[in-house]
């Protein structure tokens, strides 16, 4: 607990003023190599924002997903009791992790690791973000 306090001390301080924080949140995201998604907090989950990574990972270019969902991902392969417990998490404003195999744009199946975190304002969900990874495929 005293780690994890100490770290969000050291975050907090170095986010700083709104426009640091703004200019540092964006650098990380786009020079991450993880691909990061974040979707707004409606029940239709609709993604606002992806990363250069998303592209490398998934083939589709972050231009063309927003205003999408991230079941775009999804197919036939895909673990249905996964993304029920997604679904479960997401409802009751969790954390959630996990693996399964999504689809690039191209159809090819890849193993997909990745963590969804809710952001918050308060005690308000006010979208949620989505860290990714290839894993080997089957």
């Amino acid at each position: 607990l005293f780690r994890s306090k100490k770290m969000a001390s050291t975050i907090d301080k170095a986010l700083g003023n709104t426009e640091v924080s703004l200019n540092m949140l964006k650098v990380l995201a786009e020079n991450s190599f993880d691909s990061i998604l974040i979707t707004d907090a409606t029940a239709k989950g609709k993604i606002t924002y992806a990363n250069k990574a998303f592209k490398k990972l998934t083939g589709h270019d972050p231009s063309e997903v927003v205003g999408k969902t991230p079941r775009i991902l999804q197919g036939k392969g895909t673990d249905k009791k996964v993304i029920e417990r997604l679904s479960v998490a997401l409802k009751s404003g969790g954390k959630f992790e996990g693996k399964a195999i999504n689809y690039k744009k191209d159809g090819t199946p890849f193993i997909m690791y990745w963590r969804v975190l809710p952001i918050k304002a308060g005690k308000k969900i006010e979208a949620w973000v989505a860290i990714q990874r290839e894993g080997s495929v089957i």
